[in-house]
């Protein structure tokens, strides 16, 4: 098989969002820092919502990029607590999937804590082949042959065969 016909992982970005700033959007990050390894950037409200309390602006959530073999890691850590199993609804055209883990406490190593309560956080996974560059370059940028996009078949696939995954 052609290696540029292969089905990488670009990325993972694990979301948390808590809703509101202060000590609680802290205890998130820090969290979040404990399980990922990664440093936390902090999300904004892009609008305002009275009935939730949130002002456009107001810090309500943070987030991590992982890359390389500490995604790869974190995500199958991350599918052994939703028992490896995906639907098919949850990957996109592109291929790119994401998931949900309700609490945190189900990582190795994370414990319940009465003052921090529980988090749950969201996992999205991009995926692409080899040559994705071409369409995002600034010199002599051009459009992505349709060969080297990422299908959901294919990138259905790549889970099931790499990570062990049941997609119904």
């Amino acid at each position: 098989m052609n290696p540029n016909r292969a089905v990488l992982i670009e990325k993972v970005v694990v979301h948390m969002g808590v809703g509101e700033s202060g000590e609680k959007l802290v205890n998130g990050e820090n969290l979040m820092s404990a399980i990922t390894g990664g440093t936390p950037i902090r999300s904004y409200a892009k609008q305002t919502v009275p009935g939730f309390g949130i002002r456009k602006g107001a810090p309500i959530g943070c987030r991590v990029t992982l890359r390389g073999e500490v995604a790869e890691k974190f995500l199958d850590t991350s599918l052994e607590i939703i028992e490896r199993k995906l639907s098919a609804y949850q990957f996109d055209a592109e291929g790119n999937f994401s998931f949900g883990v309700e609490e945190h406490t189900d990582y190795p190593g994370m414990t319940y804590d009465p003052k921090i309560g529980i988090f749950g956080f969201d996992v999205n996974v991009t995926v692409r082949r080899n040559g994705k560059r071409i369409a995002r370059r600034h010199i002599q940028k051009k459009k992505l042959p349709q060969k080297q996009r990422v299908a959901p078949e294919d990138a259905i696939r790549f889970v099931a065969e790499l990570y062990r995954v049941e997609v119904s």
